[in-house]
């Protein structure tokens, strides 16, 4: 069963990327490009919608916090939308 995007709404947070330093760590954080909506991004991720997935992997729209991305977030205070999809954290900079 996937989850409905109304009810992943109500799932996402505001954090500040120095609280998410620990996942990030362990790698399960993936950024989502603001050229994507993260409430789609979570469904198809839920829905393991795979071959969309990849296709977004592979265009960089979606990708594994990079070490020198964490060090400008860090350098910025940047502020993120996050979304848990075990195991994944989806993350995008909020606007």
């Amino acid at each position: 069963m996937t989850s409905s995007r109304q009810d992943l709404n109500f799932e996402t947070a505001k954090a500040d990327w120095s609280e998410l330093q620990p996942f990030f760590a362990q790698g399960i954080v993936l950024h989502v490009s603001s050229t994507l909506d993260l409430l789609v991004v979570a469904e198809e991720l839920a829905a393991d919608n795979a071959p969309r997935f990849e296709h977004w992997l592979s265009s960089g729209d979606v990708a594994k916090v990079s070490d020198d991305q964490a060090r400008q977030w860090i350098e910025g205070q940047a502020e993120m939308w996050t979304l848990v999809i075990k195991p994944w954290i989806l993350v995008q900079e909020c606007l």
